[in-house]
């Protein structure tokens, strides 16, 4: 059954792309033609009409040579015998679906697991690599980790990554071509538009059939259940590692710092109110999700759909006692060392990064960012207090188009109201700091910030402030005992 799967989908692959050189050729050979016959019937050649059509043929045929596929490793490699309990796992799942190992493994930093052929050209001299996300390996259990790459092995098994190359070369062809024949005519480039998008909308197909094949191996090899389980944290969680990235870790290392980074992904997803999102965010998913002709996978409902109607699990699996995979790394703080080491190489700062737990970065990396905000804008702050926030919880625009911003000559209300409530967070944030409050800025949760017995959230209370939710009263108390009440915040 795998083997005549593989043979229709390399048969489309081969003749898709066959197509796609033929037209190349055929086009390139009628440009050429052109200076020929206007030579032979009319006698003479028109120069500018000659010199399009030739530089044009040699535009596309140029664009037909196939490229070498120089591989960057993507980040760290994992061996062996660093982690040996990992790649127990690796070489198990192997041998249950009776394929060779992949050559290479790497650490990434991303909310996934891949295999590809890579090397050579067109597959030819290629080699199986492997790459595991570090997210993927804090958030999965053993189990769920084990279906994941049942799954992986499962583009191996059929013959998924041999085609690969040969579709994603083509597919390069095709861009290249387009965007060469962008500058030098847009008639020509317009079979080559069709085509591509012929190309994509097919092949795209043959790729989402392929992930529904490679989940039903998963589930045959380890089962539905944790492979369902899996599908739901990949999904789930993707989104919310690209926020942890952006929000926490890239300021932390703007500072010259790095933090745990899979230690401190477990605190974001673990937050109450991200953890709400991702909740909401799946549900979305997989009650709307739609499937687009130019998307890779299917939508995560139509996997589950699928999954569910497989066995419960495979047998003489246990999945009880079930750690996370993050166990299996040995040496964690090295390899992200390691990891952040790949992510910044030619990074001015790379050498210099300095070790800082996520506790620490309140203090050292983010109230440094905030006094930086706060004197840029704090003459746009004189005469507010804290005992007066109240009063300017309802006109927050009107104090934030005193402010100003380099390069924007105008906000809008909605602009100037964020700005201000931030610059209100951060010249709060400031005030208590200076007056010895602790700052607690862990990822995912709300900056708070504790003076004797007193904590105050600076950030969230100015929007609480907007909202109505935190009161008047309430706030003021809590001014009065943290003891900036009437502190002139500009």
């Amino acid at each position: 059954m795998a083997s005549s799967s593989l043979a229709r989908r390399a048969t489309l692959a081969v003749v898709l792309m066959i197509g796609f050189y033929i037209l190349g050729i055929v086009v390139a050979a009628s440009l050429l033609y052109v200076p020929y016959a206007m030579w032979a019937y009319l006698g003479r050649v028109n120069v500018q009409i000659a010199l399009f059509c030739i530089v044009t043929a040699g535009v596309i045929l140029l664009a037909l040579v196939p490229r070498i596929d120089r591989f960057v490793a993507p980040g760290p490699k994992l061996e062996p015998s660093r982690h040996p309990r990992l790649f127990q796992e690796i070489n198990g799942i192997a041998k249950a679906v009776q394929q060779e190992l992949p050559k290479e493994v790497y650490l990434v930093a991303d909310m996934n697991a891949w295999v590809a052929q890579r090397g050579g050209v067109m597959g030819l001299g290629s080699r199986r690599v492997m790459g595991l996300g570090l997210p993927l390996l804090q958030l999965l259990t053993t189990s769920q980790l084990r279906a994941v790459l049942a799954h992986e092995f499962g583009h191996y098994y059929g013959g998924d990554t041999k085609l690969g190359p040969w579709i994603y070369k083509t597919r390069a062809a095709i861009v290249r071509a387009v965007e060469n024949l962008a500058e030098q005519s847009s008639m020509v480039q317009k079979p080559f538009i069709w085509y591509g998008n012929m190309f994509m909308r097919l092949t795209q197909a043959i790729s989402r059939q392929q992930e529904f094949t490679a989940d039903a191996l998963a589930a045959k090899t380890i089962g539905a259940a944790p492979l369902a389980e899996g599908l739901r944290q990949v999904h789930g969680a993707s989104g919310a590692f690209d926020a942890y990235w952006y929000n926490e870790v890239t300021p932390v290392l703007n500072a010259g710092y790095r933090a745990p980074l899979a230690h401190g992904f477990a605190q974001f997803v673990a937050a109450p109110t991200i953890a709400d999102l991702i909740t909401k965010s799946l549900e979305t998913e997989i009650k709307e999700g739609q499937t687009d002709p130019y998307d890779t996978h299917p939508p995560l409902r139509e996997r589950l759909a699928a999954v569910a109607a497989l066995p419960a699990y495979a047998s003489g699996q246990q999945f009880a006692n079930d750690p996370l995979s993050i166990s299996l790394i040995d040496d964690l703080p090295q390899l992200e060392t390691e990891l952040f080491t790949s992510l910044l190489e030619g990074h001015p700062a790379s050498p210099q990064l300095q070790f800082v737990s996520w506790e620490e970065t309140g203090a050292r990396v983010f109230v440094p960012l905030w006094e930086e905000l706060y004197n840029e804008q704090r003459t746009a702050l004189q005469g507010v207090t804290p005992q007066s926030l109240p009063e300017w919880a309802g006109k927050l625009a009107e104090l934030g188009h005193k402010m100003r911003i380099k390069g924007k000559a105008w906000l809008t209300d909605e602009e100037a109201t964020e700005l201000a409530a931030s610059v209100l967070g951060c010249a709060l944030a400031v005030s208590l700091h200076q007056r010895g409050a602790t700052v607690e800025a862990l990822p995912g949760a709300a900056v708070r910030m504790q003076i004797g017995t007193t904590i105050i959230e600076p950030f969230n209370a100015v929007r609480q402030l907007v909202a109505g939710e935190l009161t008047a009263a309430d706030w003021l108390r809590q001014c009065e005992m943290s003891g900036i009440l009437t502190q002139d915040l500009g």
